[in-house]
């Protein structure tokens, strides 16, 4: 396995993990009863918290990979034809 593959797996998984963490505990500004920026909708989100969203996609991302790696050098299951 080669290192383009792990980080290609990475990315991916990453990606994945970050879009579904993203609704996560969101708050609009009409929920939270702030002042709503202006030019803005109402339904837009007034603190969505995306760098601690990214740095857990980050760490998630990581244990899936580690964990495709020694899945995939293992020999436990083949991704090769037979």
């Amino acid at each position: 396995m080669n290192i383009a593959t792990i980080i290609l797996v990475y990315v991916i998984a990453w990606w994945m993990i970050f879009f579904a963490a993203l609704p996560i505990g969101i708050k609009t500004q009409e929920e939270t009863g702030e002042d709503m920026v202006e030019g803005t909708v109402p339904s837009a989100p007034s603190n969505p918290n995306l760098k601690k969203k990214a740095y857990y996609a980050s760490g998630i991302a990581l244990v899936f990979t580690i964990g495709y790696y020694f899945v995939a050098t293992s020999g436990w299951i083949s991704f090769r034809p037979a």
